[in-house]
């Protein structure tokens, strides 16, 4: 789906800490170990509990004012303020005091900022984070309530567009989101890519926060830079709960993304059957393909989600599937979704439905059928499920036989022969005078004896229309599964040609020994003579010839 993306992981990167939060402050339980970076600097690596580490330089340490913030010593700061000396200085990162006090939660060191410094209570940080931002991004109720009850503007968004009630969004905090809506917050501000305070608390499927946001006034069908409703986020997210709200508030079901992809599609994809079930309680229609032109049951089956494609199954339009130009099965077969292609068989989907043009010219070899998907995925059970339900072995422009050859699959080549596979199946675009399944075989001659043995035609071998005349030169011939450039006229290949090709010529001899088993009387062409007269220990294959 076009833009599915973390947006919670992209914003989480846009609120800063200020300098010396980079050197961590330890906590309880944190451990602690030294080291000298491959520059000579002495650092501290913090473990935390959950597992995280900070590696901070070993020497720094916070300024005595940040110092004096992050321990509440609001004594120390009254003193600095009562002595004239400047609390406005900046760090690297744009951060003065007061954004300290927010980001600590020190609600006694804020209050004399404030009154110090009333006309700095919006000022931003370099990330453009004001101290509004940080005490929300930091779940410091105290500290949101006196800043807006200080006038603090509270739709003053970061670099990324990201405000304050996005944050409590995110923090999951109904307090501060009800303090922001009640000072006038936009609730349907959007962020650089789109997004709302809507988006992220139905991904978080939390109805509280999704009620008070809806209450001030909310839009229901706004959407991002992708066509992403917030229907859209808790269908792809699984969120029941939200999803149910939504819809119950006047949510589309049936909308769509910038790539037309619906709820229920992207449900689908990502396997959340109880969501799919939902959307189709509602109405949700199956039957609407994504600019793809593939169905719900399309992707479903492609992701090899069971459960949901049992669902899509008797809302699906066989029609609608047949107009798209490609069946689940060629999807389920194709990514080996062994366990979905038994239920579309069960319900009766047709085993020999074929790619339409467009979509068959998208693979090379112009493969059409689901059969020859399982053949060249090599899957054995898959090749006998769809072979026993019926499929034609014999359908594809090359023939799935010559996939398991290549392959040397002696089980693929057994389960296609039983059901009716073409034994001397030739390929239309690369033309020979000799079946195609021996031109595939040369070079493995237990594949070889084994096609003979199953009745392959061996004579066609040996009729070549120059005969004990001169032969024109060769020409670049190797067995390809390509086709001829158009308007091109393709030349028929013969079997002297074939063997005299550098990657079976040294096999020649014994190719033409096991075949001479198989015919009856035959006179070797001038070039096949040839070749068993290069080898001296070929000269008694010359004479079985001869006695053929």
């Amino acid at each position: 789906m076009t833009g599915a993306f973390s947006y919670r992981s992209y914003f989480s990167h846009f609120h800063s800490r200020p300098s010396h939060l980079r050197r961590y402050q330890p906590r309880p339980g944190d451990t602690s170990s030294k080291f000298t970076s491959g520059n000579g600097t002495r650092c501290i690596a913090w473990t935390r509990y959950d597992g995280s580490v900070y590696i901070v330089p070993e020497h720094e340490e916070p300024s005595p004012i940040v110092e004096a913030i992050m321990n509440g010593n609001d004594e120390l700061l009254r003193s600095k303020l009562k002595s004239g000396e400047n609390l406005l200085e900046k760090n690297e990162d744009g951060w003065i005091p007061l954004h300290e006090c927010a980001y600590y939660g020190q609600l006694k060191c804020l209050k004399l900022l404030i009154k110090a410094y009333p006309g700095t209570i919006d000022v931003r940080t370099m990330n453009e984070e004001t101290a509004l931002y940080l005490a929300t991004n930091r779940n410091h109720v105290d500290c949101v309530q006196l800043l807006l009850e200080s006038g603090a503007e509270p739709d003053i968004a970061n670099k990324a567009r990201v405000t304050p009630i996005y944050k409590a969004c995110e923090r999951q905090n109904a307090e501060i989101l009800k303090m922001l809506v009640k000072y006038n917050g936009d609730v349907n501000h959007r962020c650089n890519q789109g997004w709302t305070a809507l988006h992220e608390a139905v991904s978080r499927n939390d109805l509280e926060i999704i009620e008070i946001l809806v209450q001030a006034g909310a839009k229901i069908s706004v959407s991002n830079i992708y066509g992403i409703s917030p229907l859209f986020v808790a269908a792809q997210s699984g969120q029941l709960d939200a999803l149910k709200f939504l819809i119950g508030h006047g949510a589309d079901v049936n909308s769509q993304a910038s790539d037309k992809a619906t709820a229920l599609y992207e449900a689908c994809k990502n396997g959340h059957a109880h969501i799919v079930e939902y959307l189709l309680s509602e109405n949700a229609d199956a039957n609407i393909p994504g600019k793809n032109g593939l169905l719900p049951i399309h992707i479903a089956a492609q992701c090899g989600h069971k459960e949901t494609v049992c669902l899509l199954i008797p809302v699906t339009s066989r029609a609608r599937i047949r107009r798209s130009g490609i069946s689940p099965l060629h999807l389920a077969a194709e990514r080996n979704r062994d366990e979905t292609l038994e239920e579309l068989i069960e319900a009766g989907y047709d085993v020999n439905s074929t790619l339409s043009y467009e979509r068959s010219r998208m693979y090379e070899d112009r493969r059409s059928t689901p059969l020859y998907f399982a053949v060249s995925n090599n899957n054995i059970y898959a090749t006998e499920l769809l072979l026993k339900a019926g499929a034609h072995p014999n359908v594809d422009l090359i023939n799935p036989l010559l996939v398991a050859i290549r392959q040397g699959c002696i089980k693929s080549m057994k389960l296609l022969l039983a059901h009716g596979a073409n034994i001397n199946a030739y390929i239309a675009a690369v033309p020979s005078t000799f079946p195609a399944t021996i031109m595939f075989s040369m070079q493995y001659l237990s594949l070889l004896k084994f096609l003979l043995d199953q009745g392959c035609d061996a004579l066609s071998c040996f009729t070549c229309e120059y005969g004990s005349g001169e032969h024109p030169p060769l020409q670049d011939i190797s067995p390809r599964e390509d086709f001829p450039q158009r308007n091109t006229k393709p030349k028929f290949v013969q079997f002297c040609e074939m063997v005299s090709t550098p990657k079976i010529t040294r096999w020649a001899g014994p190719i033409i020994d096991l075949l001479l088993d198989y015919v009856g009387n035959v006179q070797l062409c001038s070039r096949l003579t040839e070749h068993l007269d290069s080898y001296e220990d070929w000269a008694v294959i010359k004479e079985k010839s001869s006695k053929c």
